[in-house]
């Protein structure tokens, strides 16, 4: 049996509403959002598996809100799921990669369920970048990234950072450059957070 030694996580909410999307509500609803959420990260994750089927990677689910039985009744019995924890993402973040790198993987992204843009294509080239880089990074729109891979644990990278702002990707990006970080990015695309991003979604993407 052939070890995977690469690891994709997403990080995703489950999907209740008034907790979900929380920015949306005004705009879609407390249902809307929620649902919103719901097929975005389906399709995520459906395009992840697509690429763990060919054995690139192996993916896991670290999960805020709700309960593993509630994951498993919306998502399937055959994903790994993790909760995130406590702490800010960056903290979040942190801990996730630490338990990857802990386990012996080699490579590992991260990613959220906020990107309907982000194509099987783009995680593989990930990957591909991991192989000569430090970090790679997934530029978002609103200054903040849709991706994020390491090829050893780099806790460095998730502190002292305003998450949730449009300084993100910019803290990131200093940090790495400070400890002489190789880094590679990936294309920009948009989250959908705000309500202004809603103009940029083509709901056909997730069908």
């Amino acid at each position: 049996m052939i070890t995977v030694r690469n690891k994709l996580i997403i990080f995703t909410r489950y999907p209740a509403p008034g907790k979900t999307k929380t920015r949306l509500i005004p705009v879609l609803g407390k249902e809307g959002a929620a649902n919103l959420h719901r097929l975005m990260a389906q399709k995520t994750i459906a395009r992840a598996l697509s690429i763990e089927n060919s054995g690139r990677f192996s993916v896991e689910i670290y999960y805020a809100g709700g309960s593993q039985q509630l994951m498993q009744d919306w998502l399937g019995t055959e994903m790994i799921y993790h909760n995130q924890g406590d702490g800010d993402l960056g903290a979040r973040m942190a801990a996730a990669f630490q338990n990857c790198f802990d386990s012996g993987i080699d490579k590992v992204a991260i990613i959220g369920t906020d990107c309907p843009d982000l194509k099987a294509e783009i995680i593989s080239k990930a990957f591909d970048e991991l192989e000569r880089s430090d970090v790679v990074l997934g530029p978002a729109q609103d200054g903040g990234y849709y991706l994020i891979g390491l090829r050893r644990s780099l806790p460095e990278l998730f502190y002292g950072i305003n998450w949730g702002t449009e300084e993100v990707l910019a803290q990131t990006r200093a940090i790495a450059k400070k400890f002489d970080l190789k880094i590679a990015e990936l294309p920009t695309l948009t989250d959908i957070d705000q309500p202004e991003d809603l103009l940029d979604l083509d709901m056909n993407i997730l069908q």
